[in-house]
C-alpha cells in the first residue's frame, strides 16, 4: 500500500479485498482508507482452503463490482508486492503509446542475499498474475477472467486472439515478498495439468509445457503431476475455458512461439 501511495502517478481508486485473512489485513487497510479518500476496503469470506486460480479471481471480482465503469485501465495486484515509485506512470505511458496495447506489466523479483533478481519462472513475454494491468476495452473483450488455475495465461491468449498486444517491461522490477513455488503441492500440479487441458493445448503441447514448467521449478515430479492432471481432466471431460476456435488459435500461437525459439 505504501508503495502504491508513493507512486509518481497516483491511482484514481484502490480497492483492497480482505479475503478471509487471519492477520491484521483488514484493520491495516482500514487505517489507510481513513487517510485516503480513494481507498476502499471490502471483505470477502471465501473458504480457507487454498484453491489455485478460483480463489484469487473470486476475490478480484469482489473488488471489481465496487467500481463504476469510468476507468481506462484496471489492475489486479497481489498483496505481497512492493512497486517501484514509477511503476504506474510507466505502465500508463505504455498504454498511451499504442492504442493496440491491451495488457502491460513488469516483472516480479525475489531477494537473493542483499540483491533482488528477476523471479525466473515464466517467459519474458508473460505478465505474472500477481501484477496485471488491462486496458478497459481489452478487459471487456476477453470476457470475465477464468476462475481456474491458468487464468493468467488464458487472459493473455484471449487478448492476442482479439488482436491486442501484450507488453512487458523488464525495467519494472517489483519486489515479491513471498516467492512463488516456496512450497509445491501435488494437487496444484494436477490442477495445472487440468488447466492445460481446459485451455485446449492438446497432449503434445501439454508435454512440452509440463517439461518446461517442471524444469523451471526444478521439480521432476511436477512433470508427472502436470501430465496426470491433463489426463484426469480429459477422462472426466472437464469443461473447456475457451471455445474451439480460440483453442485452435492458442495451439497455433504456441507452436509458432516454439518454432521461433528453436530456429
Amino acid at each position: 500500500m505504501e508503495s502504491l501511495l508513493n507512486q509518481t502517478k497516483l491511482p484514481e481508486k484502490i480497492v483492497v479485498v480482505d479475503d478471509n485473512s487471519s492477520d491484521d489485513t483488514f484493520s491495516v487497510a482500514q487505517a489507510f482508507a481513513k487517510n485516503y479518500g480513494f481507498i476502499q476496503v471490502v471483505q470477502n469470506h471465501s473458504e480457507a482452503e487454498h484453491a489455485p486460480g478460483s480463489k484469487v479471481i473470486n476475490a478480484f471480482y469482489k473488488g471489481y463490482y465496487e467500481l463504476d465503469d469510468q476507468f481506462d485501465v484496471i489492475c489486479k495486484f497481489d498483496a505481497d508486492l512492493i512497486f517501484p515509485n514509477n511503476y504506474l506512470e510507466t505502465i500508463a505511458r505504455h498504454f498511451q503509446s499504442d492504442p493496440k496495447i491491451g495488457m502491460a506489466g513488469g516483472f516480479c523479483s525475489i531477494q537473493k542475499g542483499t540483491h533482488w533478481q528477476t523471479e525466473n519462472l515464466t517467459g519474458k513475454d508473460h505478465i505474472r498474475g500477481a501484477l496485471k494491468a488491462y486496458r478497459k476495452h481489452c478487459f471487456i473483450q476477453i470476457g470475465e477472467l477464468k476462475p481456474a488455475m491458468g487464468w493468467d495465461t488464458a487472459d493473455e491468449l484471449l487478448a492476442r486472439y482479439h488482436d491486442w498486444k501484450v507488453v512487458t517491461d523488464e525495467r519494472l522490477l517489483v519486489k515479491h515478498l513471498r516467492p512463488t513455488g516456496m512450497s509445491y503441492f501435488e494437487h496444484s500440479g494436477y490442477r495445472q495439468g487440468e488447466a492445460f487441458y481446459r485451455l485446449r493445448y492438446g497432449f503434445s503441447l501439454t508435454l512440452i509445457a509440463s517439461a518446461k514448467l517442471a524444469a523451471m521449478k526444478m521439480n521432476p515430479f511436477a512433470f508427472l503431476h502436470y501430465v496426470g492432471g491433463y489426463l484426469r481432466a480429459a477422462k472426466k471431460k472437464r469443461p473447456f475455458l475457451v471455445s474451439a476456435e480460440e483453442g485452435r488459435f492458442i495451439r497455433k500461437l504456441r507452436w509458432a512461439n516454439i518454432r521461433k525459439k528453436l530456429f
